[in-house]
């Protein structure tokens, strides 16, 4: 076995294999950029090598950088992780020259499968079911409608080389097909170099669901199940979960078998996952096949007990896999929420700065029966830097079924403390109470169907608000009790904490009468409808656990006048807790208006002012470009919401902007 390992790569996923070599008895070796010195990944290294400067072109991505690095420490393997250089052939060949193993797949593999044409030709030879389509190089927008219309509408037009959404158009029509065909092509050319185009038909009510292979050099190739990967946005993926709640055996074991044989056919080895998108009818079409470890591994974990980060380096050392097919059961179901640095309330624009806050779940076995996992590569204090993905952590949870795993996802979401940027949490605690996703009814449409205007918070049921209602009450009757105690000057025994109280939230008020005790208090409200309330929670405290009704809930709080700023399932809550008295007279207050900033273009996240396409004087049209920001490696085109004229130009070129900085003033 390799006495040290090198791990090109950074954050959470070179944590995440750090974990496992220390639990094998290797040492490890990470590399770090300017911006990650202080980085977790770096601190839970046995070593650590500096590689150069931020932004991951000078850095990370530097085979030359990364090769010195292995010579300086004597690492006998390289871990690649995922992105970055996990999938370039001319990387793992470097390795191979040098004498250094991949813990990854033969370079011969990445390359055969890093070109979705040959990939899917490739596919079609294996036997493998393919989308109909033409994988031809296509001379021209005339030859593209044509073959639009040969396959049928609507099409996929895509990039050969793509990814990540990049340089893909779907058309259900010719003038679509004519137009989505130039664009895809000057896309490609601009993100890949690369502007070779293929035309497929396009799947009506897709899922997208991978199958997770692992393979070693004696033979051996297993499939360990599906994942399902449909709710993700502009194609990137924000939940998973496995198995699938849509597969039944016969296709589940028809996919892996297909999988397993794309892999023997390019002499695959190592862990890597075959991607389908599965119709309505589950018919399911080759999608492509990555030829690294995936992200969302963690969930595939949870269901085999298999540890795949282990298997690879195992693999990589020379040894057989340990199992065969018939020992991989499906053992309960596994969610994964991916944590994001973007704020869902601006239409999920990348947020940056520093955690002033980062307090994750406690991880492993659960008062339910579950299991929590967290796999991440921050910390209080950190950084959450412009350079690199916007990903923080992987927040996992298993259960016996999938109404147990959602559950206990829900709470965990709850639990999970993130402060200082901007931050996905909530939009994922509103996926989890979505009825669509609880009964499992999900494209990969999901989310551009069920939030087409954005996301704007969740929206607590009845039932749920009256269990916050109670929550409230009770935890305003301990800060009171405490807030007449604090006062030295002040005879406790003059003033009464009332038991009659109004609680505001969500356009509801509840009056109830709150019957403390020294266990809890139990919550009349005015129909006779009973809750008890039990709680460790001491006011003051950023997280309240609470037993309401007999079940668990969790809330963030934050004092606000006359109540609290709650925070659970994807809602954001100002709720009052008033004396009658005082709801009566609050009625009678005047609304504060907030600013006008209708003549103002603001920055709508941190970063970097790239272009400003527009001088003072200039008439703007609804629709045209004024600026562009750039933040977590995408630049965003802010464009003008209706017509105008521009007054001044507050902003330039290379500034560093916050959130609402003024960047255009309007006359």
């Amino acid at each position: 076995m390799f006495d040290k390992i090198l791990i090109a790569n950074r954050g959470e996923i070179a944590c995440r294999v750090i974990k496992t070599a220390r639990k094998m008895g290797i040492r490890t070796v990470a590399v770090y950029s300017d911006a990650d010195r202080n980085a977790l990944h770096v601190q839970m290294a046995d070593e650590a090598v500096h590689i150069g400067p931020a932004p991951a072109a000078q850095s990370y991505i530097v085979i030359d950088r990364i090769m010195n690095a292995i010579r300086r420490t004597g690492a006998q393997a390289v871990h690649p992780g995922y992105g970055f250089l996990s999938e370039n052939m001319n990387f793992a060949a470097a390795l191979e020259k040098a004498g250094v193993v991949f813990i990854g797949p033969p370079s011969p593999a990445i390359e055969a499968m890093g070109d979705k044409i040959t990939s899917k030709k490739l596919a079609m030879a294996a036997g493998v079911s393919t989308v109909p389509g033409y994988m031809g190089l296509i001379a021209d927008a005339d030859e593209a409608v044509r073959i639009s219309a040969q396959i049928g509408y609507p099409v996929m037009i895509k990039a050969s080389a793509g990814g990540g959404g990049k340089g893909m158009r779907i058309a259900w029509t010719d003038a679509e097909a004519r137009e989505g065909f130039q664009s895809s092509k000057n896309e490609a050319a601009a993100s890949f170099g690369d502007d070779r185009i293929f035309i497929e038909k396009f799947v009506t009510q897709p899922r997208h669901i991978e199958i997770q292979v692992l393979a070693d050099r004696h033979g051996t190739t297993v499939y360990l199940h599906e994942r399902e990967c449909s709710i993700q946005r502009r194609n990137q993926k924000v939940i998973e979960e496995a198995p699938s709640p849509f597969l039944d055996e016969a296709t589940r074991k028809a996919m892996g078998e297909q999988a397993c044989a794309l892999a023997k056919a390019v002499g695959y080895t190592s862990a890597g996952t075959v991607e389908f998108i599965v119709d309505g009818n589950r018919n399911f079409y080759f999608l492509e096949m990555n030829t690294r470890l995936q992200v969302e591994h963690p969930v595939t974990e949870l269901i085999t007990g298999v540890d795949l980060v282990e298997q690879m380096i195992r693999v990589a050392n020379g040894e057989r896999l340990p199992f065969r097919q018939e020992d991989l059961k499906i053992n309960g179901w596994a969610m994964e929420s991916r944590l994001y640095a973007e704020d869902p309330y601006r239409n999920f624009l990348p947020s940056i700065g520093r955690l002033t806050r980062y307090r994750p779940p406690v991880e492993g076995p659960t008062e339910r029966g579950g299991i929590v996992r967290n796999d991440t590569g921050v910390t209080e204090g950190g950084e959450i830097s412009m350079f690199y993905d916007p990903m923080i952590a992987k927040l996992c949870t298993w259960g016996p079924t999938r109404a147990d795993a959602i559950e206990e996802m829900r709470l965990a979401l709850d639990t999970f403390e993130v402060e200082g940027i901007g931050h996905n949490l909530p939009f994922c605690s509103a996926v989890m109470d979505h009825p669509r996703f609880e009964s499992g009814s999900i494209t990969t449409a999901f989310i551009a169907e069920e939030y087409e205007g954005g996301f704007t918070g969740a929206t607590l049921d009845p039932s749920l608000l009256r269990r916050v209602a109670a929550a409230a009450a009770a935890m305003n009757r301990m800060a009171e009790i405490r807030r007449t105690r604090i006062s030295g000057t002040m005879d406790n025994h003059t003033r009464r904490v009332g038991d009659d109280w109004v609680v505001t939230a969500q356009g509801t008020s509840f009056a109830v009468t709150v019957k403390a005790d020294h266990e809890g208090s139990t919550v009349v409200f005015d129909d006779g409808t009973e809750l008890r309330v039990t709680s460790d929670w001491t006011p003051g405290q950023p997280l309240a656990r609470l037993t309401v009704d007999g079940e668990p809930l969790v809330i963030k709080t934050a004092k606000v006048p006359m109540g609290f700023r709650m925070r659970l399932r994807g809602a954001d809550l100002k709720v009052h807790v008033q004396t009658p008295r005082q709801k009566v007279l609050a009625g009678l207050m005047l609304d504060k208006v907030p600013p006008d900033t209708s003549k103002y273009l603001l920055c709508p996240m941190p970063g970097l002012v790239v272009k400003i396409a527009v001088a003072e004087g200039d008439e703007v049209q609804e629709g045209q470009a004024l600026a562009t920001v750039e933040a977590m490696k995408m630049e965003n085109i802010l464009k003008a919401e209706r017509r105008g004229v521009v007054r001044k130009v507050r902003a330039s070129a290379g500034a560093s902007l916050r959130v609402d900085d003024v960047i255009l003033e309007f006359e």
